[in-house]
């Protein structure tokens, strides 16, 4: 039987294969189809089957990373949302907080504010109250309720968010108006701010809420029909869905919480990153994963990838309340536009070419010069052996692009190019500087890891920037994302908040909660048809001192508590405070704000199972090509070295070569520039390193 991987990119959509029985692996890229992914995603899975030979029955599971919600976010193409809430707090979404993202700007954009999830004429209000206990002060006004519907009917509404102050203590006005909206609009997309958070803070619960309505109807649209579609293909596949916590859920926990897949895709590689640092005994690894739209940083660090904190936790600024792993990203891709601005700035991104028409060298009707064409125009790129030779680049275009923007500039076109590289590659470093040295680590002190189609050709330009001396390149670097898939488990997350002080607190109360999160996490896996005894439990708790505004997460005991554990919990808290913010309070009541519970399953595709090693095509006969000439910037001036042209496929464990060197294979194009050095490990794996190996 197979398992296979399908992430898709702005440019790209990737596949890794997986067989069970013999462990054999296959991949597969295809261009991206922006206007519905799902074309890309079923004609590319035939193309892959029918390349290897694969029979469609056997294929058993297929997991799928996907941008739809993010991009619905992002580009501000959502659902027409309504609101219902308490009388009283019909604007909280628009008011907020009084921080601001940034505190001394004026001409800052809010985009709560400036970018409305739900119009002020959508947000109706209803009679009704409970009290910070949960207990009701004021009963549910139903005549109301069934009026704003009918004006959310009348007005083509096709999403409802329904969001009560104290909802997370107690769920039944919620319930009530869901039953209502469900029943008088059966075609719309109806949540609640207690299924989605069910925390405190009602700001950033009721915006969580909004950003589930908001991409509701694309997300579960997407997934309806792709499953429809998957299983005309395969019919005996199960489909599971990767989330923004790094765990895999079903279509139809999708459907019910679209607000899972905000950061799906991305998080795969974050997990791929985290097996190649567990499988090389690397504690700390930065991994760039670049694509033709974005490039996605995240930091391992002490072997364990960064969550996302509370009081951090957005996408596109809007705050959410939700498990994330730790992602920055940014507009700076192979498809990065290249460009002069009104003040005469030379910029690169975020404004992206996309996979169609793409960058000029794609000769698909593209005309602005991109990182692509600048990296074919260097001779980084071999246009004639992308994809295996199933898509040609045209270096003709790609030199026509560059031509405008150097006669601005006053350049060459290859000035211009290694300029374009240059840009991109500081851009990339900034992000990571805002990942590491603004929050006190030393980016020295890691490797660099590169995949996605274009992180190994930028590479080690960002590395020596950053003053890195290594970079580690997976074997099929262009499918990591795709291949993160497949080491993902089945996984939720429970949460509720507690508000108890260490000075006050009943530990026989939270013992009885984390046996309810567990008996509710276990019923899900069950209408999942999981296998209950495969499941794992991980707890965690949120402190502060009292009086503080944010939160620590701590480790739980997932089983019962006692008394010495409790200390263990304090303790460990004192030790986290002092690491974040340099100091703590040894003697200052400490509160318990909220208890977390995730739950995963094992994985029946053992992670130490899975590897690249036995990735292989071999229908595509592999020519050695003579060296050639590569421009590369030397102390900011350019030089043309001969370098050395290499298939990835010819390049056995143990093998060493010093750069320059351009190393091509299927997915990507490696660059190694002069003054490093290639070496390859028993598994395939690359590094690349400085050759002064110094690190002032």
């Amino acid at each position: 039987m197979y398992s296979i991987g399908i992430d898709v990119g702005g440019t790209f959509t990737d596949f890794f294969c997986f067989n069970q029985s013999n462990q054999k692996t296959f991949v597969y890229k295809t261009p991206s189809t922006s206007d519905d992914p799902s074309k890309a995603v079923c004609a590319g899975l035939e193309a892959l089957l029918t390349k290897y030979t694969i029979k469609a029955t056997d294929v058993s599971t297929i997991f799928h990373g996907t941008t739809v919600g993010t991009n619905s976010i992002l580009e501000g193409k959502g659902a027409k949302v309504g609101l219902i809430t308490n009388s009283g707090f019909r604007d909280i979404l628009h008011i907020g907080r009084h921080q601001r993202p940034q505190h001394y700007s004026i001409g800052q954009e809010i985009p709560w504010q400036n970018r409305a999830l739900i119009e002020r004429k959508f947000r109706k209000t209803v009679n009704c109250r409970l009290d910070s206990s949960g207990n009701e002060i004021a009963p549910l006004d139903e005549k109301s309720i069934l009026a704003h519907i009918e004006f959310f009917k009348e007005n083509s509404v096709n999403s409802v968010l329904i969001a009560f102050l104290f909802s997370y203590r107690n769920n039944a006005h919620e319930g009530r108006v869901l039953e209502l909206v469900r029943d008088q609009m059966p075609s719309a997309f109806v949540t609640t701010s207690s299924s989605v958070s069910p925390q405190f803070r009602e700001f950033e619960r009721f915006t969580t809420g909004a950003v589930a309505a908001f991409i509701g109807p694309k997300v579960t649209h997407y997934i309806d029909n792709l499953t429809l579609n998957l299983k005309k293909i395969c019919q005996n596949a199960e489909l599971r869905i990767m989330t923004s916590s790094g765990g895999l859920a079903t279509p139809e926990m999708i459907m019910r919480h679209p607000e899972l897949t905000l950061l799906s895709g991305l998080v795969a590689g974050a997990n791929a990153g985290l097996w190649l640092a567990s499988k090389k005994k690397m504690k700390n690894l930065i991994t760039l994963d670049i694509g033709g739209t974005s490039a996605d940083i995240s930091i391992i660090n002490d072997g364990q990838l960064n969550e996302v904190s509370s009081r951090n936790a957005s996408i596109s600024g809007y705050p959410v309340q939700l498990p994330m792993i730790d992602i920055h990203t940014i507009g700076a891709g192979g498809g990065s536009v290249a460009r002069v601005d009104a003040g005469g700035g030379f910029k690169v991104g975020p404004e992206s070419a996309g996979a169609y028409p793409g960058p000029a060298c794609y000769n698909l009707g593209g005309s602005k010069p991109t990182v692509t064409d600048a990296n074919l125009v260097l001779g980084r790129l071999l246009g004639d052996r992308i994809l295996d030779g199933r898509m040609t680049l045209d270096s003709q275009m790609a030199e026509t692009s560059l031509k405008e923007v150097s006669l601005t500039l006053g350049s060459t076109i290859n000035q211009t190019a290694l300029g374009t590289i240059s840009v991109l590659n500081n851009n990339m470093a900034s992000a990571i500087r805002s990942r590491t040295i603004q929050k006190g680590i030393d980016p020295r002190d890691f490797s660099l890891c590169a995949f996605g189609g274009g992180g190994p050709l930028q590479a080690v330009g960002v590395a020596e920037i950053l003053g890195i001396n290594e970079v580690i390149i997976p074997q099929n670097p262009g499918i990591m994302c795709a291949f993160g898939l497949l080491i993902s488990r089945v996984e939720y997350h429970s949460v509720k908040t507690l508000l108890m002080t260490k000075t006050q607190f009943n530990l026989s109360t939270l013992n009885e909660t984390l046996s309810e999160m567990k008996s509710d996490l276990t019923l899900i896996f069950e209408r999942d048809k999981a296998e209950t005894k495969l499941i794992r439990f991980e707890a965690f708790t949120d402190l502060r001192y009292v009086g503080q505004g944010y939160e620590l997460k701590v480790p739980l005991n997932s089983n019962t508590l006692g008394t010495e554990h409790l200390e263990q919990v304090w303790d460990a808290f004192h030790r986290q405070h002092k690491q974040e913010y340099g100091h703590n309070f040894l003697s200052a009541d400490i509160e318990m704000v909220s208890v977390k519970l995730k739950a995963h399953i094992i994985s029946e595709n053992s992670s130490g199972a899975l590897s690249f090693e036995n990735s292989t095509d071999e229908t595509v006969s592999r020519l050695n090509l003579p060296n050639t000439n590569v421009e590369f910037s030397i102390d900011g001036k350019p030089q043309s070295f001969e370098t050395e042209i290499i298939d990835r496929k010819t390049l056995a464990g143990g093998a060493q070569k010093a750069g320059p060197n351009v190393i091509y294979q299927e997915d990507s194009t490696i660059v190694v520039p002069p003054g490093w050095t290639m070496s390859v490990d028993d598994d395939l794996t690359l590094r690349l390193k400085k050759l002064d190996n110094n690190n002032e």
